[in-house]
Parts: structure tokens; C-alpha cells; sequence
């Protein structure tokens, strides 16, 4: 698969650049091009020397037009030539042309926490990488692990793959890579981003009131955008910490064609380092292979674990009104060991593996009709693959399980600007996605293999009204799943009132669906670290989930300080009981359900000269409520975290950054037994989630500094997570071990230091 992946890859550059290539036509300097132009045409240039400076051009056929031939000089050389009269002819430098549409997202936050995050007036969230400031903890611009730091974020394992936004679960938030849907988020199993930091995201976070664009989420919507410009020179940039290495590149191929490219993998399988240890210890604690490694009868060797991903994007202007663009995404994780049986007269060997793999590929193409009306097409495929192989060798048998999934899609989207105020919005969305489930044990033989596909036809419009003291999107979504001939109705808004000077209201609503989704069948399922498998509803055992949400927010800002509170309201319907991770006495319970959540969200961001500070404040109420679980009464949430705070601050002195920041949450639930003596085969427990553990406490920070090299920008940088080493529990459960309830505990990721350093070129 490898093999392959890669020479797809080399395939899709040397095409691109051979295509670039034969493409290139032989230039001349602008200068001289003009020259030739205006003794062709009979006309005059007015230009500053410095814009046409180094500017190079092919000349235009003499059997061109005079507009015509301005139009191949604009689209070679980036700039605008403007006719002022019929004999005289302006240039200047082209402004950036924006193929997205909801151009009307005006910002009133800027620096929201740190630099490069900033809130816009319908609320959502908008974070820029290549802007970004330093965060407590943080070695580099990690894209989830800074959406972690926002008000009503919160992960209840620590993990980026397991991100809980206003009480849902990870697989009911949508994320996006260059508008496709990502069903696999994380690196060593969930501890970094699966997503190269050093790419320039341009990312939006929406929690409630989203774009009616978007559909399959119940959820919050992560969205992240690359790059649309072609760059105007060569760049490279390098880098290193403990875990990856990474490098990234934009090459402009030709006036009118570029390509980005970024390769990251990990050092792990070949320099043990201090956080790799830490990483380990943390990832696959409860696992099989941590079972393994504390058995005295079994070794465990050659084991070996890595990771990489892969992206590439091409842009091709074909003419100033038109653009195509492909783009490319392999992410990779591989785990591998073998169990040795020791004791006999020859030791017997099996080896066990685990492989995670998505493989995304796009095509858009973007056509502007005039200034106003623009419209996008974009093809879509992602190939999602996690399988596992765990060889028992005591019991002499191994178990195969696979989750497979192949989502094909195309999206059609029309804006139109009325005026400087109002702009419309209309598309139409196709999904196809298939998912198959195998489960295959040798011993005793058994094979099961289970596939669904489920086809969705939506169509979705958008109202959009800014002004100095108002912001309005209303917008409707129309799906219909074809297997289940159902409709379902999605009305959204936002409204954003500045009613005094420094204040402003936000309300937002939204109704949802969601067809795709995980569940648990077994804790011990992919070898126990990555239990979860992706399925398609049913519209029986498994119904499509429904979500609606309310909020509505108040904030005041002036000069540097911005205090904001909003509160929100969430009812979702249709989850089932394999989807919620429960390991209680409904462990193996099935059945179809609901949870509410009521909260707050709160922050105060106060900026002084060098020095940015902020504290945030969440409380919410999560339960749960079953059609036959618990006597179908309300009990918490999972993921029913009453109260989250985060204290931090950052300081930036010339060229050196520092942050530091307490983050500090009240326990989870969890469900005790009622007696140490289980009851037969089982454990008797007491109420379902009637229990928390104890609150968690980690206080971190990071130091950056930036110097040159040459000409070469260079960033050093250090970073210390949990500096008080604290023994946070994550989760506590029970298990039946020589005829006694054991309790297990999940640990969190204790003091893990972190260094990195990159050049730029």
C-alpha cells in the first residue's frame, strides 16, 4: 500500500510539473513587452518601474486582440492593466483574488486568547497557523491541539481524536480538509494532530449557527483551508522535535501554476526519546500490548511503531476567471510486535499488528462569472482503512477486524453579492459512502463481514446581511437519504446586534443530522487501542441522529479587553448505547437514546504591552436519557464534565515568547460496584454514573525564540506539559481477575518535555 501510495504521489507531481512545463511558453522581459505593445497596438503604459521589475512575459500572438492580449500578460505576470481611455493603459498590482464565497464574515475580535485567533461576528471561531502565537504546552502550531485551548472545548482522555464540543462525542464534530471529510484525525493514536502544523491553515471553528454548507455532523464543524494563492517564490521550510520531522515547500511552477508540498514522520521507530517514553506509556496503557509486556510467561520483541503523512496540493489559473486545483492527503500509523511464548521446549512466535490509513484526494474548480457571481465545483474521495491483527498465542488463535470506508461525494456552490451588504449562497451536495465491517478468528473458525452504503442527495441556500451594527445568516438545509427515502429540514442562523458601542448580542440556532458514526462492539477490540469503528445508520438498531441547539451570547470589548458569556442549550437524539464507550453494567447493552446539555461559557482577555492573558470559565450539565437503560431516567453523561477552567498567559519579548497556563477540570463519571465480590460471572454495580473521579490539574508551558541564520529564518523552541507531574485519573473501571473485581485506572500523560528547531528558506 506504501508502494503504491507513493508512486501515486511522484506520479501526481511529475505530471503537474511536466504539465506546467509544456505549458511554458518562451518569455521576455515585461519591459520589452511593452515596448512591442505599444508600437503593435498604437498605444501608451503608465507604470511605476518597481512594479514591473523583474517581471517576465511571453509576447502575445499579433493576431491577438488588444484586450485579449492584456489578459495574457495579466494572468503571466499577476498584474492588473487597466484601459483608461482608448490610448492609455495602467498597470498595478493585482489584488488578491479570494475564490471563497461568505466574504461578508467580519471580524470583531482580533487576538482572541493569542495572535492569529479571532472570532467573527456569527461566532465562530477562526484560527490562521502561519499567524499563530504561543500556547501553553505547545512545541508547534498544532491545528486540534490549539482548538482544545478555546472556551467549550474539552477532551475528556487528553486526546486530539477523542475532542468533545458542548457534550458530543469526536465523530459528531465534522472536520474538513480542503472541504473533505476526515474520518481520521490523529497521530500515535491520538496524542498529536494527524494534520502537518506548518501548513497555513486557515481554519474555522463553528459550535453553534453553522453554515448551512455543511451537513453529516451533529455537532461542531471544524473547517480547514489551504492555501488558493499560486506562490510567487520558491519556499522550503524543515524541521524536527522529539517525536517527527517534517518539510514543507511551495513552488511556483509557472505564472499561472504552483504546487505545495509536506511529508512529516516520526523518528520513533529508530531514536527513543524522553517524550516518545511518555507518549508509549500513555497511548497503549490498557492495551493488549501493555497486557503483553507485564506477563511473565510472554515477550514481547521487534517491537515497532511510526507514523507519516503525506500532502500535496496543485493550482493551475487557467485564465484571471477561472482556477483548478487538486489536492492530496495520505495519513499513516503502524504499530507492530511479536508475542513469544517462553517455558516450552521451543519458544513459539506470532506477530501482531495495526495499521490505520486515510487517503484523501479533491478536485475543484472554481469559476468567476463576473465580480459578483461565483461558482465552485468540487469532486471528492477519502479511503479510510483501520485493521488489526492480535495473535493469542496462549490460546493458539488470532483474531482479524477491519473497518473500511470509502466516501465519494461532489459539491455545487453558487454565490452571488447583491451589494456591499448582502450576498446570497446556494449549492447542492452528492455522498455516497460505503463502510464494511470483518471480524475473522482462525480458532474456532468464524467470519462476519458486514458492508452498507448509504446515498445522500442535499440542497442548501444561505442568506447573508452585514452592517455596521448587524450580521444576519439564515440558512436551510435539505437532505435526503435515498436508502431510507427520508427528508430531513435544517434551518441555521446567527445574529450578531452591536446595540451600545462596546457591546454586542449573538444569538444562533441550528438543526442537524448525522448518518455516519462510531461505536464500541468490545473494549479489546484493534487490540485495544483504537476501539472504535465507523458505521451507517440502519433506521432501526441504529437511527440517524438529530441534534438542535440554541445559544445566545453577550461580550464586551474595548481597546484590549474582551469579556464574553454565552449560554447554550443541546438536546440530540438517536444515539445509541454502543456509541457512548459505556464500561458499566450497559457495557454490552444495546439500545437508542438521547442526551441534553444546558451551559455556560465564559472569558475575559486582557492585553497589556508585551503581555496577553486570559481566563476561561465552562459549566454545562450532561444526561443521558434511554428508552429501557437505568429504567429509562436520566442519568450523566459520559463526557459530563461540570466545570473547566484555563488560566494563561503569554509574553513576548523581541524575538522570544513564553506561555504558561493551569488547566484544571472537575472529574468524569464513572459507575462503582456495590460489593468487591462479583456475583457469578459478573459485577454488581451501583448507579449508573453516580460516581466522579478526582478533579484533573496540569499546568504546562513553552518558550519559543526566532533568530537568522544567513538568510534563512530559524525557530528554536521547548516545551514542558504537566510541569507538576501530576497523576490525573482519566477514567476508572472494573474487571473480574482470579474470581475478584479489579479496579483499572487510565492515566494521564505525565511531565513530558519537548524541544524543536526549524529553518526556513
Amino acid at each position: 500500500m506504501k508502494i503504491k501510495l507513493l508512486t501515486i504521489l511522484l506520479l501526481f507531481v511529475g505530471i503537474f510539473s511536466s504539465f506546467s512545463q509544456s505549458n511554458s511558453e518562451e518569455k521576455y522581459p515585461l519591459k520589452d513587452v511593452i515596448k512591442a505593445l505599444e508600437k503593435r497596438y498604437g498605444i501608451s503604459f503608465s507604470f511605476a518601474d518597481k512594479i514591473i521589475e523583474n517581471k517576465t512575459s511571453p509576447l502575445p500572438k499579433s493576431t491577438l486582440q488588444l484586450q485579449e492580449a492584456l489578459r495574457k500578460i495579466s494572468a503571466a505576470t499577476r498584474l492588473d492593466f487597466k484601459m483608461l481611455n482608448s490610448q492609455l493603459v495602467v498597470i498595478s498590482r493585482k489584488k488578491t483574488q479570494i475564490f471563497r464565497y461568505q466574504n461578508l464574515d467580519e471580524v470583531y475580535v482580533q487576538g482572541y486568547l493569542t495572535s492569529g485567533i479571532t472570532k467573527n461576528n456569527d461566532g465562530a471561531i477562526q484560527l490562521k497557523t502561519k499567524k499563530l502565537g504561543i500556547l501553553p504546552g505547545l512545541i508547534e502550531p498544532d491545528v486540534l491541539q490549539t482548538i482544545k485551548s478555546l472556551p467549550g472545548v474539552i477532551s475528556a482522555d487528553e486526546t486530539i481524536s477523542n475532542i468533545n464540543i458542548r457534550g458530543g462525542t469526536h465523530d459528531q464534530n465534522l472536520i474538513l480538509f480542503d472541504g473533505i471529510r476526515m474520518y481520521k484525525t490523529g497521530h500515535f493514536f491520538g496524542l498529536i494532530s494527524a494534520f502537518n502544523p506548518y501548513l497555513n491553515y486557515d481554519i474555522t471553528l463553528s459550535k453553534s449557527g453553522s453554515s448551512s454548507k455543511y451537513g453529516e455532523s451533529i455537532s461542531s464543524v471544524i473547517d480547514m483551508k489551504l492555501p488558493e494563492e499560486i506562490p510567487n517564490e520558491f519556499a522550503i521550510g524543515a524541521g524536527f522535535n522529539l517525536i517527527n520531522l517534517d518539510v514543507v515547500t511551495s513552488i511556483p511552477l509557472s505564472a499561472t501554476t504552483g504546487l505545495q508540498l509536506a511529508a512529516r514522520r516520526s523518528i520513533t521507530d529508530f531514536i527513543d526519546t524522553p517524550t516518545y517514553n511518555q507518549y508509549f506509556n500513555r497511548a497503549f496503557q490498557d492495551s493488549d500490548l501493555s497486557a503483553l509486556l507485564n506477563n511473565n510467561s510472554l515477550l514481547v520483541k521487534d517491537e515497532n511503531f511510526r507514523f507519516h503523512d503525506v500532502y500535496g496540493k496543485f493550482i493551475w489559473d487557467i485564465t484571471p476567471d477561472d482556477k483548478l486545483q487538486l489536492v492530496f492527503l495520505n495519513i499513516d500509523n503502524n504499530l507492530s510486535y511479536n508475542e513469544v511464548l517462553t517455558g516450552t521446549i521451543q519458544d513459539q512466535e506470532l506477530d501482531s499488528r495495526l495499521n490505520q490509513n486515510n487517503v484523501t484526494t479533491g478536485i475543484t474548480y472554481t469559476r468567476k462569472w463576473h465580480d459578483r457571481l461565483t461558482t465552485r465545483v468540487q469532486k471528492y474521495f477519502t479511503y479510510y482503512n483501520l485493521s488489526s491483527k492480535n495473535a493469542d498465542i496462549q490460546n493458539q488463535q488470532i483474531l482479524e477486524q477491519e473497518n473500511e470506508i470509502q466516501d465519494n461525494g461532489l459539491q455545487i456552490e453558487t454565490a452571488y453579492t447583491l451589494n456591499s451588504n448582502t450576498s446570497l449562497m446556494a449549492g447542492y451536495q452528492f455522498s455516497q459512502v460505503a463502510i464494511s465491517n470483518l471480524e475473522h478468528v482462525d480458532n474456532p473458525f468464524f467470519r462476519r463481514f458486514i458492508k452498507q452504503v448509504l446515498l445522500t442527495h442535499a440542497l442548501y441556500g444561505q442568506y447573508n446581511y452585514t452592517s455596521h451594527n448587524i450580521s444576519l445568516k439564515a440558512g436551510i438545509r435539505a437532505n435526503y437519504f435515498d436508502k431510507f427515502n427520508r427528508f430531513s429540514i435544517e434551518p441555521r442562523f446567527s445574529f450578531n446586534y452591536k446595540f451600545l458601542p462596546n457591546f454586542r448580542l449573538l444569538a444562533t440556532g441550528e438543526l442537524k443530522s448525522q448518518a455516519v458514526s462510531q461505536i464500541i462492539d468490545l473494549q479489546d477490540d484493534f487490540l485495544g487501542i483504537e476501539k472504535r469503528r465507523w458505521i451507517l445508520a440502519n433506521n432501526s438498531t441504529v437511527p440517524i441522529i438529530t441534534s438542535k441547539q440554541l445559544s445566545l451570547g453577550i461580550s464586551y470589548k474595548e481597546n484590549d479587553l474582551l469579556i464574553s458569556g454565552e449560554v447554550y442549550i443541546k438536546d440530540v437524539d438517536g444515539i445509541t448505547a454502543r456509541s457512548q464507550g459505556f464500561q458499566n453494567q450497559f457495557q454490552f447493552m444495546n439500545d437508542i437514546g438521547s442526551y441534553k446539555i444546558q451551559g455556560i461559557d465564559f472569558l475575559i482577555n486582557k492585553k497589556f504591552k508585551n503581555i496577553n492573558t486570559w481566563l476561561s470559565y465552562s459549566y454545562n450539565v450532561n444526561n443521558y436519557a434511554f428508552n429501557s437503560l437505568n429504567n429509562a431516567e436520566s442519568f450523566p453523561n459520559n463526557v459530563d464534565i461540570r466545570n473547566v477552567i484555563n488560566l494563561a498567559g503569554t509574553y513576548t519579548y523581541k524575538d522570544l515568547k513564553f506561555a504558561l497556563g493551569v488547566h484544571w477540570f472537575t472529574g468524569k463519571p464513572f459507575t462503582r460496584p456495590v460489593d468487591i465480590t462479583p456475583l457469578g460471572d459478573g459485577i454488581i454495580y451501583e448507579n449508573p454514573n453516580s460516581s466522579r473521579i478526582t478533579d484533573y490539574l496540569r499546568l504546562d508551558t513553552s518558550v519559543n525564540y526566532s533568530f537568522k541564520i544567513g538568510n534563512a529564518k530559524a525557530t528554536s523552541g521547548l516545551s514542558l506539559w504537566s510541569i507538576l507531574d501530576k497523576r490525573n485519573l482519566l477514567n476508572v473501571y472494573y474487571d473480574i481477575e482470579n474470581s475478584s473485581i479489579s479496579e483499572i485506572e487510565n492515566i494521564s500523560l505525565r511531565i513530558t518535555p519537548n524541544a524543536s528547531f526549524r529553518i526556513e528558506f
